[in-house]
């Protein structure tokens, strides 16, 4: 039920958002959504079309994103998302703890970062890349100083510049059919039992789009996310095996 009052909250603040950058000819910008607020987004999507939108994370493949409301078609100019770069590196590597995503997002959070101002953070070798509002740019990289026992620098970089490259990992796989859960099942090595359970909790995404239907049937590319296991997307066309199965690869990133 709490659930249910957050989506709706997270609706009328999209209808709001919408409403007043078509009927001020401004650009409005959301906050970073998840998963959840951006499958309530595509919920009511036919119904803020009139406002034109682009949805945007700082990098290619982003899971956590801003939508800005207004198209230049509409408004004869335009204006970048307001998303910072910060670099968070340890002062001394030798000494660093090795530092999880977790570690970095709890930082933040003890700091009094609100979590509707982070987008993602990608970490590598104890450093991260973090995608943030500009409202809380300069704050974060004033007052981030420690996470866990490592102290660390904040410094802004040029977008996307320097970010590390995760290499997905390349599956391949074999499955009666392209349905999704027969697909995350495999990929995954989890039964089909514990893959259904995943989509009645709501734990499953495609196209950033809660999936409620284990049988729907993926397509080439269409970034499927599950929490608490990770990303992936089928990389190419299947073919039929002598058995009659399909092969299909896939991208997986852990």
């Amino acid at each position: 039920m709490e659930q249910e009052k957050e989506i709706q909250q997270v609706k009328n603040r999209l209808r709001d958002l919408a409403g007043r950058s078509y009927s001020q000819g401004i650009y409005t910008f959301t906050g970073f959504l998840g998963l959840s607020g951006q499958d309530a987004f595509w919920q009511i999507e036919s119904e803020l079309r009139y406002a034109g939108y682009t949805l945007e994370g700082g990098f290619n493949g982003a899971e956590r994103v801003v939508i800005r409301f207004g198209s230049e078609k509409q408004m004869g100019y335009s204006v970048p998302f307001p998303i910072a770069c910060i670099h968070i590196r340890p002062t001394n590597s030798r000494f660093a703890d090795e530092l999880s995503h977790r570690d970095f997002l709890g930082a933040l959070m003890n700091v009094g970062i609100d979590r509707g101002t982070l987008g993602d953070i990608v970490v590598s070798d104890s450093e991260a890349y973090l995608f943030c509002l500009e409202t809380v740019a300069d704050f974060v990289c004033e007052n981030l100083s420690q996470v866990r026992h490592t102290m660390v620098l904040c410094e802004r970089t040029q977008g996307a510049c320097g970010l590390p490259e995760k290499d997905p990992e390349p599956v391949n796989i074999q499955v009666q059919s392209l349905r999704v859960d027969a697909v995350l099942s495999k990929i995954y090595n989890i039964s089909r039992d514990k893959s259904l359970e995943l989509f009645r909790s709501g734990k499953v995404f495609v196209n950033g789009r809660l999936c409620s239907t284990p049988s729907r049937m993926l397509k080439a590319q269409e970034p499927v996310s599950v929490r608490g296991f990770g990303r992936f997307l089928l990389s190419g066309e299947p073919r039929e095996t002598r058995k009659g199965k399909l092969s299909v690869e896939a991208k997986v990133y852990r």
